[in-house]
């Protein structure tokens, strides 16, 4: 049955705006500014009384099935307001819950206001000592231990720090803090899910991100827990489909740190199917601004005892692009400090000039400290850029405290990117942060932290259309699925999402409390906020 929906403001992707639209098979057939005059005998018509429609959103990244482990355990994220606060809260945590390890993630020692340092193992093990605790930092790069769990991994004052990343230590004794790669060795002992655990880790997930209009994801998940081969994680997804249980479509952000095993997934493992695609090869090559962990070319102003951390050589780097440029694989590169920057555009550009492509989308994933050179190099290498303007809101907190004035007033430039003609589509790295859009597209439009803090360089502002387009039109760009997602118009998927209010009439500094009211995938309704 054709579905006519009329009486609403339409955002089509581009103005005028209409009117209604009419579905048909999940796909949107007309749009009109007077959808009426389509109808034929039998058509269903839809009041949309007035409320603004758009396209379904794109978080073009995130970690879906990261979130729903997250949201199975302790939920930090709602107790980060001091540090004694936290230890309270997972003190309740262990009580009310028979668990054999505690987990949790959302802290963030700039939150705190009895402390300005991290969560160590003497911390953690006033919530206890005899069962394990690892909670991690809201950036993901960063883990706190208490001692079972420092014992259980063998982590001792004798442990080498892994390539990539350190132990926390006090006088030479691991003080339970992990940064980057050092976090595998705890990875390494905590017990992994079953299959059907991930399964409903993915359809908690799915509905978290629906409820925020997401329709489609970018997700990076073969990550999530090391131990478990990417094929489970592919088996998974593709059972949810025949199940009829997955709400949201997935490109997959293939992480891949081996060449061996990109090669062999490049012959074997890819998928292509229209709710779940294998998408680039996704590498994370460092750490986070917030962690003090993102490889900056100059010491930290704020701790000049650091530059951060790059994750992989750049001969590993180097060759893991090369290979996927190779097989006609994109490449979706996390780099949020400049020095980082640096290695990852010389190794795109090393691989463009060995096998040229006319079309790669290569893509910097965060794109955050940069200087003007390398935004100039973005372009010439005509990469795409996957932007998380959410991060604002804590960012605008501490950037020039990183940075210093100078490296800050051309970071986090993703207006000029855009004005260059470069491809800048938006997420929400979640669970780093929310995955709420409207909190999103308003941090795009106002450059602004919830608390008032900012704006932090103002010229950099999108405007709304722009801010809406990034998590639609440019994301399904990044997918090479332009032509038939992002938009309403004939032809495309009828992914969309109503919204109570219409964000061009609304104080941009009001777009976050903008309610979703209802969110449809392939035509069919997923989500409605009554």
């Amino acid at each position: 049955m054709r579905k006519v929906y009329c009486n609403g403001i339409v955002y089509t992707g581009s103005f005028p705006l209409m009117e209604g639209f009419i579905e048909e098979e999940g796909k949107i057939v007309e749009v009109s500014h007077d959808i009426r005059r389509y109808m034929k005998e039998g058509d269903l018509l839809i009041d949309l009384k007035g409320r603004f429609v758009c396209a379904g959103f794109n978080d073009s990244h995130m970690h879906l099935l990261n979130l729903g482990n997250v949201l199975y355990g302790a939920q930090l994220q709602n107790h980060t307001d001091t540090l004694q606060g936290m230890l309270e809260y997972l003190k309740e945590y262990k009580d009310t819950h028979g668990v054999s390890w505690i987990k949790g993630r959302g802290w963030n020692q700039d939150c705190f206001t009895d402390t300005s340092r991290m969560p160590n193992r003497y911390d953690l093990d006033t919530v206890s000592t005899e069962i394990p605790i690892v909670i991690t930092r809201a950036c993901g790069h960063v883990v706190s231990l208490n001692s079972k769990a420092l014992e259980l991994a063998g982590i001792n004052e004798n442990t080498m720090d892994p390539s990539g990343g350190a132990i926390g230590r006090t006088n030479n004794i691991p003080n339970g803090i992990l940064y980057e790669n050092a976090i595998g060795l705890v990875d390494a002992v905590i017990p992994l899910p079953t299959k059907k655990e991930i399964k409903d880790m993915i359809i908690l997930a799915c509905k978290e991100v629906n409820r925020h209009g997401i329709t489609s994801v970018q997700s990076d998940d073969y990550a999530v827990f090391r131990g478990i081969p990417y094929t489970c994680i592919n088996d998974a997804y593709m059972e949810l489909i025949e199940e009829g249980r997955l709400t949201v479509k997935v490109y997959e952000q293939c992480n891949f740190t081996d060449v061996n095993e990109l090669n062999e997934f490049i012959h074997k493992g890819r998928v292509k199917s229209e709710m779940f695609t294998t998408g680039p090869l996704k590498i994370v090559a460092d750490g986070s601004l917030g962690g003090r962990t993102a490889h900056l070319t100059h010491p930290y102003d704020d701790d000049p005892n650091t530059c951060g951390f790059s994750l992989l050589s750049q001969d590993i780097l180097d060759d893991l692009i090369q290979c996927a440029n190779s097989e006609d694989m994109q490449v979706a590169v996390h780099a949020i400090g400049d020095a980082c920057l640096d290695e990852v555009l010389l190794a795109v550009e090393k691989a463009l000039k060995d096998n040229p492509r006319v079309d790669h989308r290569h893509g910097i994933v965060h794109c955050q400290i940069s200087r003007r050179d390398q935004l100039e190099k973005i372009k010439e290498l005509q990469m795409h850029v996957y932007a998380q303007s959410i991060f604002l809101d804590y960012d605008n907190h501490i950037v020039e405290k990183r940075v210093g004035k100078e490296l800050a007033s051309t970071s986090y430039n993703w207006k000029s990117l855009r004005n260059m003609g470069v491809t800048v589509s938006n997420g929400s790295d979640c669970p780093v942060e929310t995955p709420s859009v409207m909190k999103g597209i308003q941090c795009a439009v106002t450059r602004t932290s919830f608390d008032g803090t900012g704006p932090y360089l103002p010229e950099q502002a999108f405007t709304v259309p722009e801010a809406i387009d990034s998590y639609t039109i440019e994301s399904a760009y990044a997918s090479f699925e332009e032509h038939k997602k992002g938009r309403i118009m004939p032809g495309y998927v009828a992914d969309f999402v109503v919204l109570e209010d219409n964000p061009f009439d609304v104080d941009p500094k009001e777009l976050h409390r903008i309610q979703i009211q209802e969110v449809y995938l392939n035509g069919k309704k997923i989500y409605d906020w009554r």
